[in-house]
């Protein structure tokens, strides 16, 4: 099969730090070319992939100063796929909306993996191209009053062998946080529960600017270099190694999270994950074996009492059996051959099919 992969222009395939969608992105379409598919990948020239690599830009536009407009280079990626269309038995968007205003002008499917969530704006190019085909990462991700046309929910899949296992966490224990600094990803609460349970807590994450008065504000008071310490970002090894060493990772985020791959990258490592009880984390933890889910802040330091009754080579076996790069790629594999029999049948309706 002929596949385009749209992947976002502002960090590269894979991310050499922080970037979800674009990890995602890249084991997918690595996994693709493995199993024999012909796969163009259009991302950021400095992209790391199997596939035939095009890009408008040579380098992620997040590392070049001098773009002062990167929706312009969006737009040229865009155009770009679609004028080549024909080339290709389906195209798949990894940009939000961004792809929609061309969907319906070519003969080609796409279909679209939301990444991100809804807000008042986006939610009118949505609705507008509702017909069109979309992929969720979870259930709880969709909303049903905006009524898309879901074809499958696939969950976000990672490479389990570059994810070490530990069998046993450091002595002295620590807690782990991972993830943007941001009230969504609930620092805050991560340093309020170690506290609480007292245990030192590591934390590793990016600071956008747009979360620096936050951090300033509610985190940087609290790092003393000894309980409560931040390593600034961490690449792929560190992240595995921190997690992996930890009693346990801390995930108590504020919002609705699509997916969160950090709960995943833990597991896979055997580290537990303690996580508030919202959005997709009772779609990804399995509770007693791969961590905890909880409601209160007090609840997450009495799941912490919990933590030593969990098998960690259960925890990373049940990545392994759900959340695997490979799992992920025949979720995708099943929603292709189903695009590519609706487009040959003229029945013009995609129906739901759940491969999570």
């Amino acid at each position: 099969m002929r596949i385009a992969q749209i992947a976002p222009l502002w960090e590269r395939v894979p991310p050499p730090a922080y970037g979800g969608t674009e990890l995602v992105v890249g084991l997918l379409t690595d996994e693709l070319v493995k199993r024999g598919h012909e796969v163009t990948l259009f991302a950021s020239g400095d992209s790391i992939t199997l596939a035939k690599l095009e890009s408008v830009y040579p380098r992620s536009l997040r590392l070049d100063p001098n773009v002062k407009e990167p929706g312009i280079y969006d737009m040229m990626q865009l155009a770009w796929v679609y004028e080549r269309a024909s080339e290709f038995d389906v195209i798949h968007s990894h940009v939000g909306c961004a792809a929609l205003p061309f969907t319906g002008l070519v003969k080609t499917p796409t279909v679209t993996t939301l990444h991100g969530i809804f807000t008042p704006d986006n939610e009118k190019l949505f609705l507008h191209s509702r017909h069109q085909p979309y992929v969720s990462i979870s259930n709880d991700q969709r909303e049903p009053r905006l009524k898309l046309n879901y074809t499958a929910t696939v969950y976000n899949g990672i490479d389990t062998n570059s994810h070490q296992f530990y069998p046993e966490p450091e002595n002295p224990h620590y807690l782990a946080f991972l993830g943007r600094m941001s009230p969504e990803k609930g620092p805050h609460l991560a340093i309020e529960i170690a506290k609480k349970f007292g245990l030192p807590l590591k934390m590793a994450g990016k600071i956008d600017s747009v979360d620096q008065e936050y951090f300033d504000t509610l985190i940087k008071p609290h790092i003393d270099h000894n309980q409560i310490q931040f390593l600034g970002e961490a690449n792929h090894h560190q992240k595995s190694v921190l997690m992996g060493n930890a009693f346990a990772t801390l995930f108590p985020i504020t919002w609705r999270e699509p997916f969160g791959l950090v709960m995943v990258e833990s597991m896979a490592t055997g580290t537990p994950v303690i996580a508030m009880k919202m959005g997709s984390t009772p779609e990804v933890i399995s509770p007693g074996i791969s961590g905890y889910l909880c409601e209160t802040v007090e609840e997450c330091v009495a799941a912490l009492g919990k933590v030593e009754q969990i098998n960690r080579e259960k925890c990373r076996q049940y990545v392994v059996d759900n959340f695997s790069a490979k799992h992920m790629t025949d979720g995708y594999e099943a929603v292709y051959q189903k695009l590519m029999v609706e487009r040959f049948s003229h029945n013009g309706k995609f129906k739901s099919l759940n491969v999570a």
